[in-house]
């Protein structure tokens, strides 16, 4: 049923939660498991020029050593996490707005399920601040699995 799953990540807790939940699916089905870390360029653009978001689109970072550390811990969370159960896990960097990155990702490689956190955010913080998980549930036709931070809590 789940050959391939990916888990998108920025490193923030509701997305680390996600990360169990994927792998049991994982494990369970004995699915390829890739993890994605997307630097939003529209948001970076401001502050780098237009060769280095044209280098983070593609996945390398170049001289942006802080920016490649938070994006290889976040990848090497799951990575470790799988590696705990003796599943591998590819590791992939891209940049673009997020949502995009991440349905383009999955069609790619025919990932048939996305495995993501979500804030939880309502109302006006929605509004404001948007939401990666719900822009890629309206992005994409593959099957998403939501770990909602508020249900962890609880």
């Amino acid at each position: 049923m789940y050959e391939s799953v990916l888990i998108p990540t920025d490193g923030s807790e509701a997305a680390e939660l996600a990360v169990e939940e994927a792998l049991d699916v994982a494990e369970k089905f004995d699915a390829d498991v890739h993890t994605l870390y997307v630097v939003d360029t529209d948001a970076a653009e401001v502050s780098l020029g237009t060769e280095q978001v044209e280098r983070i689109r593609s996945g390398r970072f170049g001289e942006m050593d802080e920016l490649e550390a938070r994006a290889r811990e976040a990848t090497e969370f799951v990575a470790d996490r799988g590696h705990e159960r003796g599943i591998d896990v590819a590791e992939h960097f891209r940049g673009g707005r997020p949502h995009d990155v991440i349905a383009d990702f999955a069609e790619d490689r025919d990932v048939d399920l996305i495995a993501m956190g979500s804030h939880g955010r309502t109302g006006i913080q929605r509004m404001l601040l948007g939401s990666v998980t719900e822009r890629v549930l309206r992005s994409t036709h593959r099957s998403v699995l939501v770990v909602d931070e508020r249900e962890a809590e609880s």
